[in-house]
């Protein structure tokens, strides 16, 4: 605002000869103000993100499996969202494999990891655990050795699976990190190559086709060497990303009845087994 030489703030000209201006002028102010406002408001805390968190969003959620498809074996996945687990009720129902939350970035480990991680081991499941990742925060390589050493590891006792790299749309801000399509597929090359170093396995790559499309180009680097985890929450797991003939696993719904993401692993147990053999 102008101020006089006495020093005496001086108020533009509008608003002295018409004081209603003012007002009009300061609830303008706070309308173009409060769609920032919400949008922050609706941003989840780091660490937050799960599996298929953008999936309905973005491809809509539309029936469950047809039961037209070839042998499959029931699993789940989990993060803190679901707290202690009823594993025992989930085996029961059928439920033969899980995948757990063990990080997000460099910054977040799940605290109902242990429960989730040795529960679904200990009622007789093969199980694995993921990783979120955050792409705008550490390189891919960094992400991978976090993961490693905060649960994200893998034994050669026939019932854990290798880590999952979960790639999706970003809840914390532009769908794709920031990223160019080039500079996507590096950072998800740079992350299961360390897991590989780490492990001698290839990471399980979580994704939506949409989002691979989008984010990568539909680029077709890993379909060769590491096992596709497609979400598509309808009747079939539709189009695949480019690179991979078939999915190993299919999340198809995130409304479950007791657990929300359930997916199917494309085969047999002993199939199953022989993943978690590598």
């Amino acid at each position: 605002m102008p101020v006089h030489r006495s020093g005496t703030v001086r108020r533009p000209r509008l608003i002295r000869h018409f004081p209603a201006a003012g007002v009009i002028l300061a609830a303008l102010s706070l309308l173009f103000t409060l769609p920032t406002a919400a949008q922050a408001a609706d941003t989840p805390a780091r660490g937050s993100a799960s599996m298929g968190m953008g999936v309905a969003e973005h491809d809509g959620q539309g029936g469950l499996p047809t039961g037209d498809q070839a042998t499959q074996t029931e699993g789940v996945d989990t993060s803190s969202h679901n707290g202690n687990v009823a594993w025992s009720t989930l085996w029961n129902s059928g439920v033969k494999w899980a995948y757990v939350k063990a990080t997000e970035g460099t910054y977040y480990t799940n605290p109902y990891f242990a429960q989730q991680y040795n529960g679904s081991y200990n009622v007789g499941m093969i199980r694995g655990s993921y990783h979120f990742a955050t792409p705008d925060t550490t390189s891919g390589a960094t992400q991978a050795n976090y993961f490693v050493d905060h649960g994200g590891g893998w034994s050669a006792d026939g019932r854990t699976l290798p880590g999952a790299l979960d790639i999706e749309w970003n809840p914390y801000g532009a769908a794709c990190y920031g990223k160019t399509a080039a500079g996507m597929v590096s950072w998800i090359r740079d992350f299961v190559n360390q897991y590989k170093a780490r492990t001698g396995r290839d990471a399980v790559i979580y994704t939506a086709t949409s989002w691979w499309q989008q984010c990568t180009g539909n680029s077709s680097a890993f379909g060769t060497t590491n096992p596709l985890w497609v979400a598509r929450y309808n009747t079939d797991p539709g189009e695949l990303p480019a690179g991979w003939l078939y999915y190993t696993m299919w999340q198809y719904t995130s409304s479950g009845p007791t657990v929300g993401d359930h997916s199917k692993f494309n085969g047999a147990y002993d199939r199953l087994q022989a993943l978690a053999n590598g």
